[in-house]
């Protein structure tokens, strides 16, 4: 590693300092170089930073975690998940048109979905979308495109346009990160799009997030704080 390569990779780290993560055309522009040159920096470097999805980031920053299991994720905090979504259903009513994210902390929410109220639910994750399907009176969109079984839900280069089409009165979401400064965050960049579009459509955007999540950041930011009409939680977040 030559020395201006070093005082690249200085200047980025000393950037990501506190967390969080840079597009890569912004880790170039601050060091005035080409998004190449960033990579070929990265390529024979230590390993300090690490560039995952177009986002560049600390391999050490503990509140970032390398990858997402939702078999894992599924026990964890259960019973504070399912006393949120107590509080979730208290919301609905007869004739809402729901968006219910992925993830796990939704889940209780999906299986308990009034038998006796008409609802549709809009998701692209195919637990949420097996969990409504048995739900009588419940009129299920399930989003398609290319399935990641990590977090079993769906991705396609149309579906926020689709999510826009529907006239949302609630969209329900999950983070795995809340940060006061950094906003919400999750763990895969392809659920950024289709939370973006729930959120730009809904009439009332309600976040669901059991207090494991406060002050943490994860690799893609979706919203902040203040995009979020209702936060449901143990405790409330900090605001910047």
């Amino acid at each position: 590693m030559n020395d201006r390569s070093a005082v690249r990779l200085t200047r980025l780290q000393q950037a990501l300092a506190e967390g969080g993560s840079l597009r890569l055309a912004e880790a170039a522009s601050l060091c005035g170089v080409s998004a190449m040159t960033i990579r070929r920096d990265l390529a024979g470097a230590d390993g300090e930073l690490v560039l995952i999805g177009g986002h560049l980031m600390r391999a050490d920053d503990p509140r970032h975690v390398p990858a997402y299991d939702l078999a894992v994720q599924r026990d964890r905090h259960a019973e504070a998940k399912r006393r949120l979504c107590e509080r979730a259903l208290a919301t609905l009513e007869a004739g809402d048109t729901l968006f219910i994210d992925c993830g796990t902390t939704l889940m209780p929410l999906a299986l308990s979905l009034p038998e006796d109220m008409s609802l549709t639910v809009v998701t692209y994750a195919l637990n949420v979308a097996e969990a409504v399907s048995a739900r009588p009176g419940v009129r299920l969109w399930l989003l398609g495109g290319i399935y990641h079984g990590s977090s079993r839900s769906f991705a396609s280069d149309d579906m926020a346009e689709t999510i826009r089409g529907f006239g949302l009165n609630k969209a329900f979401l999950s983070a795995a990160g809340v940060h006061p400064r950094q906003g919400l965050s999750c763990f895969h960049f392809h659920e950024v799009a289709p939370k973006q579009a729930a959120i730009a459509t809904a009439q009332r955007r309600l976040l669901v997030v059991d207090a494991s999540k406060q002050g943490l950041v994860r690799p893609a930011r979706f919203a902040g704080l203040d995009d979020i009409d209702e936060v449901i939680t143990e405790a409330a977040p900090q605001r910047p």
